[in-house]
């Protein structure tokens, strides 16, 4: 599993919030999100993942990293 993946998945379960919740906080498809933490999409845009981080409240560095 991508490290973004697994930390989407761990910063989500941080803030006990849903996949279905996260989707939109971020403004993108569930669909998306599930395909992320499962690593079915290895390739995310750059503003996916700014849409993600800013919808968990952290940086481009903690999402990544």
């Amino acid at each position: 599993m991508s490290t973004i993946g697994l930390n989407i998945k761990k910063y989500r379960s941080k803030k006990g919030i849903s996949q279905d919740k996260l989707s939109k906080l971020a403004d993108i498809s569930l669909n998306t999100v599930v395909k992320l933490e499962l690593d079915k999409s290895p390739n995310p845009t750059l503003e996916t993942i700014k849409k993600i981080a800013k919808a968990l409240d952290i940086s481009l560095d903690e999402l990544t990293n």
